[in-house]
């Protein structure tokens, strides 16, 4: 049994250790001067470089959804704002490579009058028809978007799958799943928290050598991680939400990431209170300046995501708050 333990342990070093290369290998692909561009970024023949002191810090896509929601349009956005790193959320990709959701979301409100059974039956339907579609997509037009975001300077270091891992999804989905992540380019998929889906998803996980880092809002507490989420694999991690921890704990997230720093595979900063409410970087209880200086001084290299939730001010836009929050990492690194 210590034997296993300390096998399990040494597996989990490894893996860090491949994840840690991964990133650094990004944040120096960021930071090499390029040829001039191809399309999104040609106008200004360069590249941009969110990596400050070290600190690798990037956004969720999720920050521009009010205002973009192609990989084309997502991209452009991130450009704006001068990031080199990014969390990549599954819309923009699905619409990249021809999967819509329309066409189901007409055929539910048809199918609102039918009964019980029918509606069974038409979910199944449909489930299959995702399912086939989504299999017939050729890996190629992944990496033909990972090209894209690459050839412009952003390191696509994570895609978010919210579902993976559902009790409706096949194996062949969840294999197919990772697949995208690989032919992305991505080290990471991120999902929300749950000890079930870390059951099923810790031997895919493991098999293909891409974690799965668990999303926390408000349900953690400073002992969440210390249990049993994490042993059903050594690729199996933590993005930690540094502002729905302080929201959900009223505590600073600092000793958990003291604790758990191996594990983590991403953050998402944002400003909230301890009473919860969402506000401008530097208004709310979220110790973000001391997140990133723990970062830089540990040399810790998983990327520090920009996740915008707060409300965009009259007159402004999300691209024009995302830069807001950049410029608030490099004062706080300077």
């Amino acid at each position: 049994m210590k034997d296993q333990q300390m096998k399990n342990e040494r597996g989990r070093e490894i893996s860090r250790r491949e994840l840690l290369g991964s990133a650094a290998a990004a944040a120096a692909f960021t930071m090499v001067p390029g040829a001039p561009l191809r399309g999104a970024n040609a106008a200004t023949h360069e590249k941009p470089n969110s990596v400050i002191d070290g600190v690798r810090i990037g956004t969720i896509t999720y920050s521009f959804r009010s205002m973009e929601t192609t990989a084309e349009g997502t991209l452009q956005a991130i450009l704006k704002c001068g990031l080199s790193e990014v969390e990549l959320m599954s819309g923009p990709v699905d619409d990249y490579v021809g999967l819509s959701s329309g066409g189901r979301r007409r055929r539910r409100r048809r199918g609102e009058q039918m009964t019980d059974e029918q509606r069974k039956e038409l979910r199944q339907q449909q489930e299959e028809e995702r399912l086939q579609q989504r299999l017939a997509v050729p890996m190629e037009k992944y990496g033909t978007l990972r090209k894209m975001y690459n050839d412009a300077g952003v390191n696509i270091h994570i895609v978010k799958f919210g579902n993976i891992g559902a009790a409706s999804m096949t194996d062949e989905e969840i294999d197919n799943t990772f697949n995208v992540a690989k032919a992305l380019g991505a080290t990471t998929i991120t999902r929300e928290l749950s000890e079930d889906i870390a059951k099923r998803l810790g031997p895919f996980a493991d098999k293909h050598k891409i974690w799965i880092g668990f999303h926390n809002h408000t349900q953690i507490t400073p002992t969440t991680y210390d249990g049993g989420i994490l042993s059903y694999g050594d690729y199996l991690g933590i993005n930690l939400d540094i502002g729905h921890y302080v929201a959900g704990t009223g505590e600073s997230p600092i000793p958990l990431m003291e604790k758990h720093h191996e594990r983590i595979v991403s953050l998402h900063l944002k400003d909230r209170t301890k009473a919860g409410g969402n506000l401008p970087w530097g208004q709310g209880e979220t110790p973000i300046k001391e997140v990133l200086q723990l970062m830089r001084k540990n040399h810790w290299t998983f990327p520090a995501d920009i996740e915008l939730e707060y409300r965009v001010p009259q007159g402004s836009d999300a691209v024009t708050e995302v830069i807001k929050c950049l410029q608030y990492c490099k004062e706080a690194l300077a």
